[in-house]
């Protein structure tokens, strides 16, 4: 998946664009509504009134679906955490989900509250700060997010152990008793 913000060089481990495109489709929507209208109503069809309708509602909804996929996204690398525009280097994440959010703590993408539609997932920073992630799936950025931060509390591959089988360690699993 390309990165928006030209990260292309990244793998991006999770992502949610913020919007979809198709509110778009409203504008050109309405003013078929319209035509039809005027149509059923035994009047002249007037496409001319209609079609500055279609073209107002398709950029004003643009600019919309724009303004929120700018402040709405979240972009995770293995470098960087991007929640709209901003950006936290994984590095500094101390851990995930297991620090209580402090009174006041900072919700990253500059907004007071998580975005509505999204759940919050707080973060200790390495400094002893903790600040508030938010995503709409947040169970998968959680996920997502463990798996860089603490790669040894990563869910248990087969046999129970994080690194799975096929481990010296699972074909011998005491040693000294050998």
């Amino acid at each position: 998946m390309a990165d928006p913000a030209g990260h292309d060089d990244q793998p991006v481990l999770y992502a949610e664009p913020g919007s979809t495109w198709w509110p778009l489709a409203w504008g050109p929507a309405l003013a078929l509504v319209g035509v039809m209208l005027d149509a059923l109503s035994g009047h002249a069809v007037q496409v001319w009134l209609w079609l500055p309708v279609a073209v107002l509602f398709t950029l004003i909804s643009a600019v919309s679906v724009s303004a929120r996929r700018k402040v709405r996204r979240v972009l995770l690398t293995p470098e960087a955490l991007h929640q709209g525009r901003e950006r936290l280097a994984v590095a500094e994440i101390e851990s995930v989900g297991e620090a209580g959010v402090a009174m006041g703590a900072p919700v990253l993408g500059g907004s007071w509250l998580v975005p509505n539609g999204t759940d919050g997932l707080p973060l200790l920073l390495r400094d002893g700060r903790s600040v508030l992630a938010w995503a709409r799936d947040v169970e998968a950025f959680e996920a997502a997010l463990r798996r860089i931060v603490d790669p040894g509390d990563a869910a248990p591959g087969p046999g129970g152990r994080p690194d799975g089988p096929g481990d010296s360690a699972d074909s011998d699993p005491d040693p000294v008793a050998g």
